[in-house]
């Protein structure tokens, strides 16, 4: 399969690495320093584009993307106030678009537990819910994409929640996310329900960058081909 790294950073480095170790082709890599090359031409040279860069250019990455009829995977943050349009250009233009805001598997497992966990805790008052995100100094989103997946479930399934802040709280009403940035630290998310008897913990900690790296390339091995929306629910068969 032939692969256009949109994003060739860290995480392009990583991805790329892996692609290649499961004899893919890397045909295409835009970094910062290259973005004259970041064409519909040459986008179409690949089978599936695979976009990493920043929430002030991944909306029009992944249109182009659809200009140039190549399915995408993408995993940048802090855009989701554009991913609807982005979905919609997707289905007019029948194109493919798998976005999640953590391709890492633990990760998406990690996500199925905390549905089936928040599940089980709606009818329990006497316990407060709160997130906890730790990523690098780099980062530039927060909360990161994940913490804000995890709050969207929490919210689903606990209704005296009406919305999550990045802040602490003295509202009931409102789901607390609190962002620390360390280094170095990969990524790690924890979601805490404590009362006056007890506390459960659900932690997801990140050791390095291989984990996400290896499911943007199931991903794109998944979307290739394929027309429509996607998650990696779809990739892993939850």
């Amino acid at each position: 399969m032939k692969i256009a790294l949109i994003g060739y950073g860290k995480m392009g480095h990583a991805i790329e690495e892996i692609a290649v170790s499961r004899g893919h082709e890397i045909v295409l890599k835009v970094s910062i320093d290259n973005l004259e090359d970041n064409t519909v031409a040459n986008i179409r040279k690949a089978d599936v584009a695979i976009e990493f860069t920043g929430p002030e250019s991944a909306y029009e990455n992944v249109l182009r993307c659809f200009e140039a009829g190549v399915p995408v995977v993408s995993g940048s943050t802090g855009w989701l106030d554009k991913l609807a349009a982005a979905e919609s250009v997707c289905r007019q233009s029948k194109g493919a678009l798998l976005y999640t805001s953590n391709f890492s598997v633990g990760v998406n497992i990690f996500f199925e537990v905390n549905k089936r966990l928040a599940a089980l805790m709606a009818p329990h008052d006497d316990y407060e819910v709160r997130l906890t995100e730790i990523h690098h100094t780099q980062k530039k989103d927060a909360p990161s994409g994940t913490a804000i997946s995890l709050a969207g479930q929490i919210l689903e399934k606990i209704h005296r929640k009406k919305g999550w802040v990045n802040h602490i709280s003295d509202n009931l009403d409102e789901l607390e996310i609190l962002s620390e940035r360390i280094d170095p630290a990969p990524g790690t998310h924890r979601v805490e329900y404590s009362s006056d008897i007890d506390t459960i913990e659900i932690i997801h900690t990140a050791h390095n960058r291989k984990g996400f790296a290896t499911g943007a390339v199931l991903a794109a091995e998944f979307i290739a081909g394929k027309q429509g929306l996607f998650q990696m629910s779809d990739v892993l068969g939850f």
